[in-house]
């Protein structure tokens, strides 16, 4: 019986250190409370830009493009969530966001497209851009996806993000598309090839906000989940 008590206790204890490496969930949306999300450069949830409409967090047309960030900055973390778009819709979430950049509603890009890596939202279909590199859970403009299932316009996709000590995934309706290293050489001379190289701070942010893209068209977005890794 003693061994038995010290096994578990040694599993009990195991169990808990696992638990605060990985971090519990953190549901960002729960398709009624947009407490843990706010404007980017704001301290409140643009009610204009985006709405709760069925479950879902939802962009709105015909008004200033608004990002959302999240409350809590992260480092190294594991973020869930569903996205659909309208017919061409565009969108993208971004990672190690610092809200230093003004935002640039005329225009339809964000304020910080041009400073942090973006897993790409898109219709693939009727987006005018057919850049595999540039296409749907791609690292936006630096690598394509392989091995890629995306769901026809107006059905959500599962899409999975993780950032860990500087290795990150991309995954959609559960298959992994994109797989980096920050910092590599690899990327770095992607980098170099891009737009972003003439972006002296592009990527340079090891920690900072997750951010999700208003890029003037509907997207919706619902089961937004993030753990800290």
């Amino acid at each position: 019986m003693g061994l038995y008590l010290m096994v578990l206790l040694l599993g009990l204890c195991s169990g808990q250190l696992q638990a605060q490496k990985s971090g519990n969930w953190i549901t960002l949306f729960d398709g009624k409370s947009t407490e843990q999300l706010r404007g980017y450069k704001m301290d409140r949830f643009p009610t204009q830009a985006w709405k709760v409409e069925e479950g879902a967090l939802v962009t709105q047309t015909g008004v200033p493009n608004i990002d959302l960030v999240t409350k809590d900055s992260y480092k190294d973390f594991e973020l869930v969530f569903e996205w659909k778009v309208s017919k061409a819709g565009n969108s993208g979430v971004f990672f190690h966001v610092q809200e230093v950049a003004d935002m640039q509603s005329g225009n339809g890009n964000s304020a910080n497209w041009l400073h942090n890596f973006e897993m790409q939202i898109l219709d693939d279909i009727n987006f005018d851009d057919k850049e595999p590199k540039r296409s749907a859970g791609s690292l936006y403009d630096l690598i394509a996806p392989q091995n890629k299932k995306l769901n026809p316009v107006g059905e959500y996709n599962e899409a999975r993000l993780v950032v860990s000590k500087g290795h990150v995934e991309h995954w959609l309706n559960g298959a992994k598309v994109v797989e980096y290293t920050i910092g590599s050489d690899a990327l770095n001379q992607l980098i170099s090839n891009s737009k972003f190289n003439t972006n002296p701070t592009f990527a340079k942010s090891t920690n900072g906000h997750i951010m999700f893209q208003h890029h003037g068209q509907k997207v919706w977005l619902k089961n937004i989940k993030v753990r800290k890794l």
